[in-house]
């Protein structure tokens, strides 16, 4: 569930935040499905168990997870739900092709990830 690169740029943290809410706007997550326990996906990835707990705890600040006695952290939002501006999401499309590209795709490259 979690693919974590170890050589990106991106924050470890980040990037388990970052699948986390990937998986919830595919919709391979929905709400009250469990996520993996801290110690858990620690052990798997290699991220620092703090770190994990950081990203879950961010996670839960976004209303996307809420942690339940008993089940852990689940997932509370539904992708349907969070109501973000499309300028918003221009704004952060526009930013995160910026990205790719300085980052060395082609402008081809983009447009098919996009």
């Amino acid at each position: 569930m979690f693919d974590i690169d170890t050589k990106s740029d991106v924050p470890l943290g980040e990037q388990v935040r970052r699948a986390v809410r990937r998986a919830i706007a595919e919709g391979k997550l929905r709400k009250g499905d469990a996520l993996p326990p801290v110690r858990k996906v620690a052990a798997k990835t290699g991220v620092n168990l703090n770190t994990v707990a950081r990203a879950y705890r961010q996670l839960e600040e976004e209303g996307l997870v809420e942690t339940v006695r008993g089940r852990g952290t689940v997932i509370h939002a539904e992708r349907t739900k969070r109501k973000i501006s499309r300028r918003h999401l221009a704004m952060r499309a526009r930013d995160r092709a910026a990205d790719a590209v300085l980052g060395g795709c082609s402008r081809r490259e983009v447009k098919a990830l996009l």
